[in-house]
This record gives C-alpha cells, sequence and structure tokens, in this order.
C-alpha cells in the first residue's frame, strides 16, 4: 500500500470502490510523472544540442507543473468539488499527451527522454481512468 493510499484511506471523507482505487494510482501517477518531467528537463539542459531540445524542455517543465498541481488537488479530499477536479484532470491528460509526443520524438537519441514519455503515457491513462470512475 502506497502512502497516497494509506493517507486517503484515513481520511474521515475517505472514498471506497473503484473510483478510490483510480484515484490513488492517478495521485500516484501524477508524482511520479512530476519527477520524471523535472528530471527530464534538467538531463535535456546537460546535453550537447541544449538548443535543439528547448522545446521538449517546455513541455517538460509545464508538464512537470500540471502534473504536480493535479495531485495536490485530487489529494484534497475536504470539501471537494468535482468540477475542479475533472478539468485538472482534462489538463493534465492534455500536458501528459503534448509531453509525451514531444519526448517520444527524442526517446531514440536520449534514454531520460523515452522513460520520461513512458511516465506521460502513464499518467494521462491514470487521469482517464479516473475521469471515466467519476462519471
Amino acid at each position: 500500500m502506497t502512502v497516497t493510499a494509506q493517507m486517503l484511506a484515513t481520511h474521515p471523507h475517505a472514498a471506497s470502490g473503484p473510483a478510490a482505487d483510480a484515484l490513488v494510482a492517478c495521485i500516484d501517477a501524477c508524482i511520479q510523472c512530476a519527477e520524471a518531467c523535472t528530471a527530464c528537463a534538467d538531463a535535456c539542459l546537460a546535453e550537447e544540442m541544449v538548443a535543439e531540445l528547448r522545446h521538449c524542455i517546455r513541455t517538460d517543465l509545464d508538464c512537470a507543473d500540471v502534473c504536480a498541481a493535479t495531485a495536490r488537488v485530487l489529494t484534497r479530499q475536504a470539501g471537494h468539488d468535482s468540477a475542479v477536479a475533472r478539468a485538472v484532470l482534462e489538463a493534465c491528460a492534455t500536458a501528459c499527451r503534448s509531453c509525451g509526443d514531444e519526448c517520444a520524438q527524442h526517446a531514440g537519441m536520449h534514454e531520460h527522454c523515452r522513460v520520461c514519455a513512458e511516465a506521460c503515457r502513464r499518467c494521462e491513462q491514470a487521469c482517464r481512468d479516473l475521469l471515466t470512475a467519476l462519471a
């Protein structure tokens, strides 16, 4: 059981069922994706061809910020606003798709971009799964 699962399970307004499992998976995926995107941007900055990676760095940083914000919003259960949750999930899925597509273009040359693209794909799917569970 992850720390996310433990914390949400102990919350006075703890959710249960498939939506709760999807919530935990999404928060964890967002945190992992934010970490991967931050590390990928830093690795891109260290590459010799940094100028050619400018767009990748930008999408990495945008995605990291959106994923981190999404994880924080989803973690807060008291006074939960489902409209806000859906909006951040859509934004996160969009940012992850964009970053995943960009990093995939560099995956053959840069292993950090391959790892990041995979994290983005997992996070995008976790966001979509949670949106479905909340419907």
